[in-house]
């Protein structure tokens, strides 16, 4: 048999077949998996990117002692407002907990919740992290991560360990800067009026 036979014998076969309409194509579960991998791999490297974005690091460079309170407060930020936020004397206006999430998910939901409540006007939030006295490679690992995150966030002013009654040693408060709103109401409040 040559090449020609076969090809005649080919067509020979599929003569009655007909191409299949658009409504007739059957979407298979590996479609929808395929797209459901593509989202979630599209969500995970953008919340890469705005990790990036900040340059929070995944390796840390000074070890805090669970036991060790956390504090920073930016040049200009006045003594009574820092000891106000020490004693937690502010209202605390949104609180989230990211002791149970591993590094990389901790870093995540950090910035999504500093963005989200810099961008609502929200000025002082509760962050519970947790003492991480079990955890490796050293005890704290949480905290420690935290601690440097905090002082690369643009919108973080102040934070400190939080008072023994929101969660002590194993919790802090942060400081937000205010948005431009807040920043226009203020001006206008105080604006002299001739």
């Amino acid at each position: 048999m040559d090449k020609q036979d076969d090809f005649d014998l080919f067509l020979a076969e599929i003569g009655d077949v007909k191409p299949l309409k658009q409504g007739d194509v059957v979407r298979t579960q590996s479609n929808a998996n395929d797209a459901l991998a593509k989202s979630l791999k599209r969500n995970a490297l953008l919340k890469e990117t705005q990790a990036d974005k900040y340059h929070l690091a995944l390796e840390c460079r000074e070890w805090i002692d669970p036991y060790d309170p956390i504090s920073y407060r930016q040049d200009g930020i006045q003594d009574g407002v820092f000891k106000n936020l020490r004693m937690g004397k502010y209202a605390i206006e949104k609180k989230f907990n990211l002791s149970q999430l591993r590094i990389e998910e901790a870093r995540a939901h950090l910035i999504e919740q500093i963005e989200k409540s810099f961008k609502q006007g929200v000025r002082v939030l509760l962050i519970q992290h947790g003492m991480g006295l079990k955890t490796t490679p050293k005890p704290g690992k949480l905290k420690s991560f935290l601690n440097m995150w905090l002082l690369n966030l643009p919108q973080v002013i102040a934070f400190h360990t939080a008072h023994q009654s929101h969660g002590g040693l194993s919790a802090c408060y942060v400081l937000l800067k205010k948005n431009p709103e807040q920043k226009l109401i203020n001006r206008e409040r105080h604006q002299k009026r001739y």
